[in-house]
């Protein structure tokens, strides 16, 4: 009897009582303006303005925004901090058609009342975070195949949302990336304002940042890992869910994607492509096809994130093939009523636009070009787009240097005297649509100290850098593991490389049928 008060007494002290109130959701407080009420869940972040403390609470329903008032400037509560378990009374009030709770007790939970609260909001989380359906787009075997994996990415998004955890989209600077890209944007942007009270948080729990040629290096990296460890201690924010868009998928990703797992932030890479060894035990949730583009990915990914957006995103994928769109996207982007033509015309002006100050989202643009569908807009753009392309095409096919090596047709481009490094359209662009309309087995673009291959054969890279470390083993070989075969070496040796780099691919291609 002795212990059984003495345990009662024991919980009593865990959690004072300040009133006998009924707990109620977050997701309710509207229907209490006025009323003075009870939540429980985890305090998102703490940050202390002016005037109040605002402490940021989650419960498995939603995300409000609690003040505490000590005085001006005057932290309250100084004992709570970010992933406390908390009970909090106070009064619902509603600022500038905000809700906002005024706190009028708030207590850590601690033993059995932490412990249920836990269960309740995990449990609840689970179920929300998990899409009710993984509807495709398309009627797409090669995307059926990763349906699993479009679920496991979908849930882990959701999830990041549910929890306030930051969801920051790289991506590459292209117009499959930005496509991609802003695919998830649409899917994850609504979810975020039905899960926070405040009008800023789309702007606080998304962003969107492109990355130059797909390769999430240590230098974007660096520059992640220092916002959102300055994040977390400033402002008490969980680490963010860093999701890839047609990048982070090649080793020259290895070096970044491991800064972040240090940290435990957690990444998910959808792409076009398949991941290579390197980057697969460093990414959480991958989910990668062939012979699709990223956007594909991305676009059935964020159907399952987020299934009110369907609409919107059944003409993106058609959007992102340069070539040889599959039917089912062509046929999907009509129904919805984007041709053939509008297609090329987007892909064109987003690609323009992507070139352009191509660290910064443009989000607004990009929502009028692709959601919008700002015809006018999109054909204004794609008439520059293809002023600026065909004056470098002009350039460049009057200074190719054709070579015929065993029956194989090698093309080579000097991009550093024929090209403009600073206009568009970029090199790799430029070597894209020179490898489309040349009827040659490959494109050689070479600089000052680098050179791309474009070629429709199967090309074995490490062969052709091996044996570029032996035929020009002054030159400092290497593969940097780019999205597109890429080879770079000493600037010195420029001559002796690219000579020996058209010798072997030539050979590649001609091995086949000798």
């Amino acid at each position: 009897e002795a212990e059984a008060e003495a345990e009662a007494q024991e919980e009593a002290e865990e959690v004072p009582e300040t009133a006998e109130l009924n707990r109620i959701d977050v997701d309710s407080l509207r229907e209490h303006v006025g009323d003075v009420v009870r939540l429980e869940g985890e305090v998102v972040s703490v940050r202390q303005t002016s005037g109040p403390t605002v402490f940021e609470l989650r419960d498995e329903t939603g995300v409000v925004d609690c003040a505490a008032f000590v005085e001006a400037g005057v932290r309250a509560y100084p004992e709570i901090e970010a992933d406390h378990i908390v009970r909090l009374d106070g009064e619902v009030r509603l600022r500038r058609d905000e809700i906002q709770v005024e706190t009028e007790s708030l207590v850590e939970l601690e033993g059995k009342a932490l412990g249920a609260v836990e269960t309740r909001m995990d449990e609840a989380l689970d179920n929300r975070a998990s899409p009710e359906t993984t509807r495709l787009l398309a009627d797409d075997d090669a995307v059926t195949e990763i349906r699993d994996d479009i679920t496991d990415a979908a849930t882990a998004i959701r999830r990041a949302v549910l929890e306030s955890r930051p969801v920051v989209v790289r991506h590459d600077a292209t117009a499959d990336g930005y496509v991609a890209g802003a695919a998830i944007e649409r899917a994850v942007l609504p979810l975020i304002e039905s899960e926070h009270a405040t009008a800023d948080a789309v702007y606080h729990y998304f962003d969107r940042r492109p990355l130059e040629d797909g390769v999430y290096d240590m230098n974007d990296a660096t520059k992640d890992a220092t916002r959102m460890l300055g994040d977390r201690e400033r402002h008490d924010e969980k680490l963010p869910l860093f999701v890839f868009a047609a990048a982070g998928s090649t080793a020259a990703s290895t070096d970044g994607l491991e800064l972040l797992d240090i940290y435990g932030a957690p990444r998910v890479v959808l792409d076009g492509r398949p991941a290579d060894e390197e980057v697969v035990d460093e990414i959480g949730s991958l989910v990668t096809v062939e012979q699709r583009t990223a956007t594909t990915v991305a676009a059935n990914v964020a159907a399952a994130v987020n299934d009110d957006v369907w609409d919107d995103l059944e003409h993106l994928p058609a959007i992102s093939y340069w070539d040889d769109t599959p039917s089912v996207y062509a046929d999907l982007a009509a129904e919805a009523g984007i041709d053939e033509e509008m297609a090329r015309k987007l892909r064109e002006a987003i690609a323009l636009k992507a070139f352009y100050q191509s660290y910064e989202d443009k989000r607004e643009l990009i929502i009028d070009l692709l959601f919008e569908k700002r015809t006018g807009l999109a054909e204004q753009v794609s008439e520059q787009f293809e002023t600026k392309m065909d004056a470098a095409l002009d350039t460049a096919t009057a200074n190719l240097d054709e070579r015929e090596i065993d029956g194989a047709t090698v093309t080579v481009l000097d991009t550093e005297a024929y090209t403009n490094e600073y206009n568009f359209p970029p090199t790799r662009l430029l070597l894209d649509e020179l490898a489309r309309r040349l009827d040659v087995d490959a494109v050689i673009g070479v600089a000052k100290d680098e050179l791309h291959i474009r070629t429709e054969a199967a090309l074995d890279l490490e062969a052709v850098v091996a044996s570029l470390q032996l035929s020009a083993p002054e030159a400092g070989v290497s593969n940097p593991g780019a999205r597109q075969p890429k080879i770079e070496f000493l600037a010195g040796e420029r001559d002796a490389v690219l000579d020996a780099v058209v010798d072997a691919v030539a050979e590649q291609i001609a091995a086949p049928s000798a």
